[in-house]
């Protein structure tokens, strides 16, 4: 049903883009509503952040997911994502399989003027089965640099405040490495368990002791159910304390992962949300960083 609805969506918009044309006015461009203001559609408000740290003053930044509350897999995309696309001269998805409905909204508005980047096929560092790369700080840097370039070939006499942008973002970026290090250097080898493996980003560098199969991270993300032996195997890891905290997707809850949370609580084992999409008022690096305090309260309490 979510896919027929998908589906539907991008049907009515392409409907709107034949009824627009037909009266004379633009189907589909990259032409901006300000002179020297590039047009600018993220899929999800982390990317939309990063684009308007690098861009500035600029740029016009529309971000499609923005709702912490919303499950980002079950998003259904609608007429004014589409109209806001067809306005764009640059639009910039993850891609990897996580965000298809931006393909369909494209499609249905092409522009030969546009430049559209995908976070995950820029990204140099990917994990198995895993499209969650803006968790990791060498992906949200190559990302930068393919946006900023992208900026400077939209807007050539900006230039300069391109780079100047992002030679901050990349020195902001270090905070992010540093308390990541911070956390490999007291709690690398600490057993934790995860309910999905977008934060196998951050774990893996800070060299935690992952327990929790692979499979059930894998399933969870998708949004399929575990295989039952692996569901066995997280329930024995928490009420026998075998992890020191349990790291949740705090975007894709369901009966399972509520259940985990409460065996958790239960035992004594902290428990740190995460989310998939960034807070209100924050900017992706804060958004990292309150994450990466948290998780240092429950190694620190779990230890």
């Amino acid at each position: 049903m979510v896919g027929v609805k998908r589906d539907l969506g991008c049907i009515l918009f392409a409907l709107f883009c034949l009824l627009l044309s037909a009266c004379g006015g633009p189907a589909g461009g990259g032409s901006t509503t300000t002179p020297g203001i590039i047009n600018v559609v993220a899929a999800e408000n982390f990317y939309g952040d990063i684009v308007q740290q690098l861009g500035g003053k600029h740029v016009a930044v529309t971000s499609v997911l923005s709702d912490p509350n919303v499950d980002p897999h079950e998003y259904e995309s609608n007429v004014q994502n589409g109209i806001a696309v067809s306005k764009a001269q640059l639009v910039i998805a993850n891609g990897g399989g996580y965000d298809g409905w931006m393909d369909k909204l494209l499609s249905a508005a092409p522009s030969s003027n546009r430049i559209v980047l995908k976070g995950f096929d820029i990204a140099p560092h990917k994990l198995t089965d895993n499209e969650h790369v803006w968790y990791g700080v060498d992906n949200v840097q190559a990302i930068a640099q393919s946006i900023t370039a992208a900026l400077t070939k939209l807007d050539a006499a900006d230039r300069k405040a391109f780079d100047s942008n992002l030679q901050v973002f990349t020195r902001s970026l270090g905070q992010i490495t540093q308390k990541i290090g911070d956390l490999k250097a007291k709690y690398a080898g600490t057993p934790v368990g995860l309910t999905e493996t977008i934060f196998l980003y951050q774990s893996q560098p800070m060299g935690l002791n992952v327990l929790t199969p692979f499979d059930f991270q894998k399933a969870v993300a998708e949004s399929n159910d575990p295989p039952a032996d692996t569901v066995v195997t997280v329930n024995t890891q928490i009420s026998q304390r075998r992890i020191k905290v349990l790291i949740y997707n705090a975007q894709t809850i369901t009966p399972l992962t509520t259940r985990l949370q409460d065996a958790a609580r239960t035992e004594g084992i902290p428990i740190v949300p995460v989310t998939e999409t960034m807070p209100t008022g924050r900017d992706y690096q804060q958004w990292m960083l309150d994450q990466l305090a948290v998780l240092e309260q429950a190694l620190q309490s779990g230890k």
